[in-house]
């Protein structure tokens, strides 16, 4: 059998996800072909550990401004995007007018001009590409899809959908490269494109209107100086400051992260374990939305950022009845352990209100894998042969755009104060 051949443009914290899975789980129909990075080192860094821990040779390495050669030097199928946000459309657009198909982590991009770029091309060059989303592939979360195309609570006219990010996790969006707006969007739509999408994969519908609010509230110098803190630093290893601060990420103390980001520092100056309560953050750190659809549902939804516990309650009302869904996730680092324990369960449970009957737990699947089990389904989709999914959960460059429109749209209202038609931002 004719193996797919990949290669991945961004070696960080992300990419392990893909070519740890490829090359251990489906090295029958897969083939990792090289590696593109701004950053030798930590290239490198991603060539050891294929050979230490996967038992896999080494791959041709490229610097970022070699993609291209990259693409005709060793002919890969399709290309996996795993880079900082703001540059996925340069690599998308590049790949496919170079012929391959794309997988991008999400989000897809960053801004409306972005999106419309990336849809431009796909519709140019007729290549494909697929955004993973992996909470769609857990078993909670293919349950309320079930559930609601079921017909188990009638036709759903609101959601109130509540993500909290702890201490550990959430302050880490604050320490790297997340924490400047331009490069990520915000935390509106790097993280809550999951929860976007989350909701137009349930409802099976699209959002029509955005209106947000939001602004940094915890983190950052100014916020901590209101609080009386007296003691800051810039980064975190190697500062006596920051030994007793529970928010400080220390590089040296982890061989993962010391050998991806802090070995590498030399080569672009990257700082992986910056202050969550130093100046130069541009991202938010509570936000509310609401959003209407246009099967008329409305949505309610709040993310904040610096919580005593990980996870999401998620309230469901509809024609005949309520579903309430909790789901408490274990606090983690990126790629500062197992990826299975990224997004791992603590606890879940689903309840059906029906109208007039008593209410019942629903049983669910314990999935296994990271992410509530929603990572080795998401990845057999993505590198074995797919099979017939009445959920339709792999997700297309329309979905991709529909689940970022609502967080731009939402960047736009929180500039603004007023309410963002998502038409209106590109054209399909």
């Amino acid at each position: 059998m004719n193996k797919t051949r990949y290669a991945i443009v961004g070696t960080g914290g992300r990419a392990e996800f893909f070519y740890g899975s490829m090359v251990k789980d489906f090295r029958d129909t897969s083939e990792l072909v090289a590696i593109c990075d701004i950053n030798q080192t930590r290239m490198n860094f991603t060539n050891d550990l294929l050979a230490t821990k996967y038992e896999y040779h080494a791959v041709p390495t490229y610097k970022a401004d070699q993609f291209e050669d990259m693409i005709r030097q060793e002919k890969p199928d399709a290309i996996i995007v795993t880079t900082v946000d703001r540059t996925h459309h340069t690599y998308i657009i590049r790949a496919m007018e170079l012929g391959c198909d794309v997988i991008s982590e999400k989000p897809m991009t960053v801004d409306e001009e972005k999106c419309q770029e990336i849809l431009d091309a796909i519709k140019r060059t007729g290549r494909q590409l697929r955004v993973t989303f992996n909470y769609r592939y857990a078993p909670h979360n293919t349950k309320i899809r079930e559930l609601i195309m079921d017909g188990t609570i009638g036709d759903v006219h609101s959601v109130h959908f509540e993500w909290l990010l702890n201490t550990e996790h959430g302050a880490d969006y604050f320490r790297r490269w997340h924490r400047d707006k331009r490069n990520g969007g915000g935390l509106l739509v790097h993280k809550s494109t999951h929860h976007f999408d989350l909701v137009n994969f349930w409802l099976g519908t699209q959002p029509e209107t955005v209106f947000a609010m939001g602004d940094l509230m915890f983190y950052g110098k100014a916020n901590a100086e209101k609080r009386g803190e007296t003691k800051f630093y810039q980064r975190a290893t190697g500062n006596a400051y920051a030994k007793e601060d529970p928010f400080a990420l220390h590089l040296d103390s982890n061989e993962h992260l010391k050998g991806l980001y802090l070995d590498a520092e030399h080569e672009d100056g990257y700082q992986r374990d910056q202050s969550v309560f130093g100046d130069g953050i541009s991202i938010e750190d509570t936000m509310g939305v609401m959003v209407r659809y246009k099967n008329k549902a409305i949505l309610t939804y709040s993310l904040n950022a610096y919580l005593p516990w990980e996870g999401f309650n998620v309230n469901i009302n509809g024609s005949k009845g309520r579903i309430e869904m909790k789901v408490v996730e274990k606090s983690y680092v990126n790629a500062g352990g197992e990826k299975a324990d990224e997004g791992a369960l603590k606890s879940k449970s689903i309840t059906v209100f029906p109208m007039f009957a008593a209410p019942y737990q629903v049983e669910l699947e314990e999935g296994v894998g990271g992410h509530g089990g929603g990572d080795p389904v998401l990845l057999k989709d993505i590198f074995d042969k797919p099979s017939d999914d009445r959920f339709n959960r792999a997700a297309s460059h329309v979905d991709g755009a529909m689940s970022i429109l609502t967080g731009i749209a939402g960047n736009i209202s929180l500039r603004t104060g007023q309410p963002v038609a998502v038409d209106k931002l590109v054209k399909f």
